[in-house]
């Protein structure tokens, strides 16, 4: 144990896990239908199971003592054919409760992916990707065991203990107080093993995160060229060698919580049957009244046959615990608020204009800080107009291009496409007006047909290649020897910067936006691929009204206004000559951009 842990001390109890249990349960309700099949599956082999030491005293008491050939005939069939009932119904049991659990591991999943693409951009600002794969794979994966058996297990040894309970008492009712007496006790251990171990889970599962964030950003394609670069891919060994130890001591930890404690459980039901012998031997030999040999064989059979699913039962307890830690964490992800939410009654436009006003716009990341990263923007781009947005940076030219697709939602204001609030349009009708182009160009391990139909699923060969042929990267792409089905390789890195971004191109051509951001699209490249991209770029950008977010104020001189933004604020606006006349801030970061004196004038 490292110094930094805290202690182990004697966990108290937790409020919300009733609640947090009720919630479970409403995850089967679906298929309650399903799980009331398996609770008669269960009852009918429980009481089938019962029924054979019964028929073992009788054989013992009264077919082999009085040579009875026909009743012990039909006593040993009754046996054997208590066994094959109790088989198949476990078989059929175990299949439908598999599958009712793989089904709620299934809708959980899908779940959780469901609430995390609805999530703002925030929210993958400041969570780690390895975090979120985790919760997905380990800890829904960590639950499979309890989902898949827990509630067969649950109801076949509840209704084997009451079964075996009831029979017992028939038999002998002081030889079952004898049995039974220190069961609370076995109850309470069992308590104080599942809250540890529940502890231990909840560190076990954060450590496994840890560990596959680091895994995702080390050894994805970005993470080794900055690892080998740099000259820390030792650094990096021996970081994930400390995050795999610490997890080799939680999983230990995590295996050994309460094994003594449940070992003595064991023992002492191991024990018992001896005990029970004893009991029953007193008694005769003290004049009491004694017990048939089939009798006390029948007994003792029943015993064990309580005592197995009751070790069972404290044990699917433990289990449960144990399974809250993971529950938790993936309700903490189900309960994240959606503050990016369609309207109750969204609105649908089956044609867009593309015109985009900013009204009043104010924009603050911190919604409760006193500093705004955009401050009364007040901004009309007719339909089929261009928009260039320049500035220092950290001026909020991107953030201005995040509020038109609903990347964010503004602080104070509003933005409008065709006159109707952003917010009040339909998810759909959003994605389909508008277009983003980014200088971070994002393409998946699939192939380029593939990559490029993400834009539009139904997509011919003739609409990719007419797409491919407007972004100036056809040619290339046939020039592969899989053409269109050339694999891109992990976040598109077997092309050229300025390959992908043609790429991107293509795919939003095929998209076919009426409004088109593009997010500094070229500032990443050389100049021989910025034209190459620019050409394509404005193939794209014709007929639709474009926002540019421009580093390079060579590509915006043509737009029909210029904005130039300093601290979250419109300092001027214009055409490219007129701003240039007025000698202000955007003549000073074309000299910049230009690398030219001061003193001679720009033109």
């Amino acid at each position: 144990m490292r110094d930094d842990e805290p202690q182990w001390v004697p966990p108290a109890a937790d409020p919300e896990e009733p609640a947090q249990v009720r919630r479970i349960l409403r995850l089967f309700r679906p298929y309650r239908g399903r799980l009331a099949l398996v609770g008669l599956l269960v009852a009918a082999s429980s009481l089938v199971s019962v029924a054979s030491p019964f028929m073992l005293r009788e054989v013992l008491d009264t077919a082999i003592p009085e040579g009875r050939s026909g009743l012990l005939t039909l006593l040993v069939c009754g046996m054997i054919l208590a066994a094959v009932v109790t088989s198949v119904f476990g078989v059929l049991q175990t299949l439908i409760s598999t599958t009712v659990g793989q089904r709620v591991m299934h809708d959980l999943r899908a779940a959780v992916y469901d609430r995390l693409q609805r999530m703002p951009l925030a929210f993958f600002t400041r969570t780690r990707t390895g975090e979120v794969q985790s919760r997905i794979a380990n800890d829904i994966g960590g639950m499979q065991a309890t989902v898949t058996s827990t509630a067969t297990s649950l109801v076949s040894n509840l209704t084997s203990v009451i079964a075996s309970i009831v029979a017992m008492l028939a038999l002998d009712w002081r030889l079952t107080v004898v049995s039974l007496c220190l069961l609370p006790v076995f109850v309470w251990i069992s308590r104080r093993v599942g809250r540890e171990r529940k502890r231990i889970t909840s560190q076990r599962q954060k450590q496994m995160a840890a560990m596959a964030a680091l895994v995702t950003e080390s050894l994805s394609v970005s993470g080794i060229l900055l690892g080998r670069t740099m000259g820390r891919a030792d650094s990096l060994t021996q970081e994930f060698t400390r995050e795999s130890e610490r997890l080799v001591d939680l999983e230990v930890r995590s295996s050994m919580a309460g094994r003594w404690r449940m070992s003595t459980i064991g023992i002492v039901m191991a024990a018992m049957p001896a005990i029970i012998y004893w009991t029953a031997g007193m008694a005769l030999q003290t004049g009491g009244p004694g017990l048939s040999i089939g009798t006390l064989v029948a007994f003792v059979s029943l015993q064990q046959g309580l005592f197995r699913p009751t070790v069972s039962l404290l044990s699917t307890g433990v289990q449960m615990q144990t399974s809250l830690a993971l529950f938790h964490r993936i309700f903490e992800y189900l309960d994240l608020s959606v503050d990016i939410a369609e309207p109750e009654q969204p609105v649908h436009l089956e044609q867009v204009r593309g015109e985009v006003r900013f009204d009043g716009v104010d924009f603050s990341y911190d919604p409760e800080a006193t500093e705004r990263t955009l401050r009364s923007i007040d901004l009309t781009v007719p339909a089929g107009g261009s928009l260039a947005v320049v500035g220092p940076t950290g001026s909020g030219k991107s953030t201005l291009s995040y509020l038109v697709p609903r990347l964010y939602d503004v602080t104070g204001g509003r933005v409008l496409i065709d006159g109707v609030d952003v917010r009040d349009l339909s998810f759909d009708t959003l994605a389909r007006a508008v277009g983003v182009v980014s200088q971070e160009t994002y393409l998946f391990h699939a192939s380029v047909a593939d990559n490029l139909r993400f834009a539009k699923p139904d997509a011919t060969d003739e609409e990719l290649r007419a797409a491919a042929e407007a972004a100036q990267i056809h040619d290339h792409i046939a020039s592969l020897p899989d053409g269109y089905d050339t694999l891109v390789g992990e976040r598109g890195y077997r092309f050229s910067g300025g390959e992908k971004q043609r790429l991107a191109i293509a795919r939003t051509i095929l998209r076919d936006p009426p409004v088109l951001i593009l997010d500094e699209a070229t500032s990443a490249l050389d100049t021989r691929t910025e034209h190459a991209v620019q050409r394509a770029i404005d193939a794209l950008a014709a007929n639709r009204t474009t926002l540019t977010i421009a580093h390079r104020l060579s590509t915006v001189r043509d737009a029909d206004q210029i904005v130039v933004l300093d601290g979250g604020v419109i300092a001027e606006s214009g055409t490219h000559e007129e701003l240039m006349l007025s000698q202000g801030r955007y003549a000073q970061l074309v000299r910049r951009d230009a690398k030219l004196p001061a003193a001679i004038p720009a033109r």
